[in-house]
């Protein structure tokens, strides 16, 4: 329904009929009122002002003094295809837009959380794992031992520990957002280092860093909890709750709960190295993110510039440069950090009476008993005993989980390619 105004009104983009003058200045047509009613569209319809009202995707201000385009008043009009490919009516190619960015952006969080689970899950067994001599740097080893213990202890073996992970992200985003609410700790989920260097000055990076820190010292017990329920055979494993994660963490900061041995490092000791972790990973992936997206814009923006570019293209375009980012920025602070990760999974785990699978063999277990004093004492005792690809123990489940997040977004770029095309 569109709303009744005089009909020489010369508002922003009114699309009751064609503009008498040649500006925003010039005079109304005289006109005489009879009635209220008559008087009463200039009160209940307020006169469009430059930037005040939100424009429909495709539409912008008209220059000053430009005619504004006529448009039949009655019928749904339909909006242009973004990118301006047209041919695909405005409401058919909102809700396509819509359903699209929600099914690409569940078929990521399934990848990264739900099907790259068991990877993540033997990734950790072969960190903790000092006894192992295969150390599974390359992903035909690892498909291996996934199929020994798929067959000797079942889907539960690679799919444990999962609730627990998606505890530990709940408890870090709340405590993220409870710090930053009570205190004047700036909170910036997308932060970029490219764009920190020109709106932040130091000042205001460091207490966002001291944020990050705070809110990783918060989660790590509750780290502690969901990486023993990662790594801990099912052969022996009790049948949990999905708060046990919790429960464990809890018990682990006032001292109570499964009784620990003496080798248990305190949690004092772990702030360094976890807090250490956390930070080097949120930094190396927000400054990869935006450097692949700035390349991947200017691309995009250079080839719509060469040459005129189709409705299907404009709207992949749309959505997974930012995917591919997200994906480089998640590979290369994984692979950079992981002989850091490796000395971080054997602190926490230490003293914790933990039974593992035996990764050599695939059906036997084997306890944890690993003596490191502190940090520098794992790095040290890891480089002499087991080698420098003692760091990179597993390293191969890693090559397995980004293959198939690759894989995931090729399908899923080919399904929203042939669904567009479609409906083009």
């Amino acid at each position: 329904m569109h709303p009744r105004r005089p009909d020489g009104f010369d508002g922003l983009g009114y699309r009751g009929g064609a503009r008498d003058e040649q500006g925003f200045g010039g005079a109304f047509p005289a006109r005489s009122y009879g009635t209220a009613s008559d008087l009463s569209h200039w009160v209940t319809t307020p006169p469009d002002i430059p930037g005040s009202r939100n424009l429909h995707w495709g539409e912008k201000s008209p220059p000053y003094g430009a005619p504004a385009p006529a448009t039949p008043p009655e019928g749904p009009a339909e909006e242009p295809f973004p990118g301006g490919g047209g041919g695909v009516p405005g409401q058919s190619s909102e809700q396509l837009n819509r359903f699209a960015g929600f099914g690409i952006g569940l078929a990521s969080l399934f990848t990264e959380n739900v099907l790259a689970h068991p990877c993540i899950v033997l990734r950790r067994q072969c960190q903790v794992n000092y006894h192992a001599r295969h150390y599974h740097l390359t992903p035909f080893t690892v498909i291996n031992i996934m199929y020994s213990f798929n067959k000797t202890q079942g889907p539960r073996a690679l799919w444990k520990g999962m609730g627990s992970t998606f505890i530990v992200q709940g408890v870090t985003l709340g405590a993220e957002g409870i710090i930053s609410e009570f205190t004047p700790l700036p909170r910036h989920m997308d932060m970029s280092i490219v764009e920190i260097s020109h709106k932040w000055n130091p000042k205001r990076i460091g207490e966002h860093l001291l944020l990050k820190s705070l809110t990783y010292v918060v989660a790590m017990p509750f780290y502690s909890a969901s990486l023993i329920e990662t790594v801990q055979s099912e052969i022996i494993r009790d049948n949990t709750g999905i708060l046990e994660c919790v429960k464990e963490g809890i018990g682990r900061v006032i001292g109570l709960g499964v009784p620990h041995s003496k080798r248990l490092l305190p949690l004092l000791s772990l702030v360094l190295p976890t807090v250490l972790h956390g930070l080097l990973h949120y930094i190396i992936s927000s400054a990869i993110q935006k450097f692949v997206l700035l390349i991947l814009k200017r691309k995009t923006c250079n080839s719509h510039l060469a040459e005129s570019t189709s409705p299907v293209q404009s709207m992949l375009d749309a959505y997974f440069p930012e995917l591919i980012a997200n994906f480089a920025a998640s590979l290369c602070s994984d692979v950079l950090l992981y002989p850091l990760e490796t000395v971080l999974h054997r602190l926490h785990i230490q003293g914790t009476r933990t039974i593992i699978d035996n990764t050599d063999l695939g059906y036997e277990v084997l306890p944890i008993n690993t003596q490191y004093e502190g940090m520098r004492d794992c790095i040290n005792t890891i480089r002499q005993e087991e080698g420098m690809l003692g760091f990179y123990k597993g390293f191969g489940a890693v090559i397995i989980q980004y293959t198939l997040h690759a894989a995931v977004l090729q399908i899923t770029k080919i399904i929203y390619s042939t669904l567009l095309q479609n409906s083009v």
